[in-house]
């Protein structure tokens, strides 16, 4: 993707966040970028609650793994026990299970998000990190373990590096993200309002409420 903004990338080709170390993880792949069709088949399968879609998406991810990679488990990012229980289901979780079973890499739950977080639609890059800070614990062993970790789209890494750190910290060797789809935010983007702002913060939430009175 082209890189057309005012921080330049340094000499070994990393970002600012990059060489600031707040990455969290070692590497990230993506399949493509979210927007038009891939973006509507990912909120199909995520507010739609069309699961069937989880195995043509996983056919994508594993297109956007490249072969060398080598892991030891699949992990999904996990969603909050009160977010999983309104949609009936985490998209990261069916996601891992089709890159597993592609890979034939054992999928494990080793981490648990414990802290119930806002949307992060909206935020700056800060204040998403912010948002997540403590969101995530390790359950199950990691130490010394090559850990792939999956969700659907990433944005600016927030949820994915608090997550990967939280493996760092107990001793996992190497943590690599994996999704579907990547937000291209390094291309120029017009400034919204603060009204447009507010409403991409709360639709997804709308999505998950209206959801829930359906199926309750």
């Amino acid at each position: 993707m082209p890189f057309l903004n005012s921080f330049p990338l340094d000499e070994h080709g990393r970002c600012g966040l990059c060489r600031a170390g707040l990455t969290g993880f070692d590497a990230a792949f993506s399949f493509g970028s979210f927007e038009d069709e891939l973006r509507e088949l990912i909120h199909l399968l995520k507010y739609g609650r069309v699961r069937t879609l989880a195995r043509p998406l996983g056919n994508l991810l594993a297109l956007a793994l490249p072969h060398t990679e080598q892991f030891d488990v699949v992990v999904p990012i996990p969603m909050h026990w009160l977010r999983r229980w309104r949609r009936g289901f985490n998209q990261a979780e069916l996601l891992a299970n089709e890159i597993g079973r592609r890979a034939s890499v054992p999928v494990c739950r080793l981490v648990r998000r414990v802290k119930a977080t806002g949307p992060q639609a909206g935020l700056t890059n800060a204040k998403r990190r912010a948002n997540v800070a403590g969101a995530f614990r390790v359950v199950a062993p990691a130490a010394g373990k090559r850990i792939l970790l999956v969700d659907d789209v990433l944005t600016t890494g927030a949820t994915a590096a608090a997550c990967a750190a939280a493996l760092k910290r107990a001793g996992a060797k190497r943590v690599a993200v994996l999704t579907v789809a990547r937000v291209d935010r390094r291309l120029y983007a017009p400034v919204r309002s603060t009204v447009e702002v507010q409403t991409i913060a709360t639709s997804s939430e709308r999505m998950e409420n209206a959801g829930s009175r359906s199926i309750a």
